[in-house]
């Protein structure tokens, strides 16, 4: 196992003891039948085979059309490498993430990350299975590792998962922070930088006139510098009381992993298109 993979599953680990230290990790206030194992096949499923079978084609896509080309960014400046994976991954990660929100056939695929009704770490790769096969940042991630970008992106993403992480996780970190006065100038640049909890609750924030909910903004993963440069962004230092999307139809644990082979038959909601 390569080293950057280990840091990032200790990261990971890390962030779960700690929702187990000081939140109900194992059944979150809003938790129903069939989110455990939304959660546990999803995260199992992304991290053992989709990601690398994706990454893995990328980069043989980018060996089948330019052959010639590997390596080539192993003389490259760091910050260029960096920059390409910033656009080539978190960017186009980004208008992804805002694309299902608006496509009501992708919304499905995406929509079980939404269905929980609480934020954790446990949510983090909650998705339909066949959400990140299409994902674009991992092909072009394959690309880039084959390139030569392979030096960078083993920094790059240990990184981009700790911001992501620690945006998904409910224990706050940036809360207290937000509190001390004299941080307020940083925190001010921090916040529409990366993700924090804060900006990142607000999107999966179940009722828009509370104030805080921005279903539809606040898309970035690791750069919440997206939503601020494409005008989705919305910062309030504050978070949603509850979570979740008002009016889904519903749903199983099977339709949630595996629509549209699994679908279940429902009744339309005069206000799902919230979610789309």
């Amino acid at each position: 196992m390569k080293p950057e993979i280990i840091v990032v599953l200790a990261i990971f680990v890390f962030f779960i003891g700690m929702e187990i230290l000081f939140t109900r990790f194992f059944k979150k206030d809003g938790q129903v039948k069939g989110d455990g194992t939304v959660e546990v096949i999803g995260t199992l499923m992304l991290t053992l085979i989709t990601q690398p079978l994706v990454v893995g084609a990328g980069f043989a896509v980018a060996a089948f059309l330019a052959p010639e080309q590997v390596d080539v960014l192993k003389s490259w400046p760091v910050l260029a490498v960096l920059a390409l994976f910033l656009v080539f991954d978190d960017m186009t990660q980004y208008w992804w993430h805002r694309y299902t929100h608006r496509t009501p056939w992708l919304y499905n695929l995406h929509r079980p990350h939404h269905q929980a009704e609480y934020l954790s770490i446990r949510i983090v790769y909650r998705n339909n299975i066949f959400y990140y096969f299409l994902m674009p940042g991992l092909w072009f991630t394959g690309a880039l590792i084959f390139l030569g970008g392979g030096w960078v992106y083993a920094g790059y993403i240990v990184v981009k998962m700790t911001v992501i992480y620690g945006a998904h996780s409910d224990v706050r970190w940036d809360a207290p922070l937000y509190k001390i006065k004299w941080l307020s100038p940083l925190m001010w640049v921090v916040e529409r930088t990366i993700s924090t909890p804060a900006t990142h609750s607000a999107h999966h924030g179940k009722h828009a006139e509370d104030g805080v909910t921005h279903y539809k903004g606040n898309y970035g993963n690791l750069l919440f510098f997206w939503d601020v440069l494409f005008g989705t962004a919305k910062i309030t230092r504050r978070y949603p009381q509850e979570m979740g999307v008002e009016n889904l139809p519903e749903t199983s644990a099977g339709e949630q992993l595996l629509w549209p082979i699994i679908r279940v038959r429902k009744k339309a909601s005069p206000n799902v298109s919230r979610a789309v």
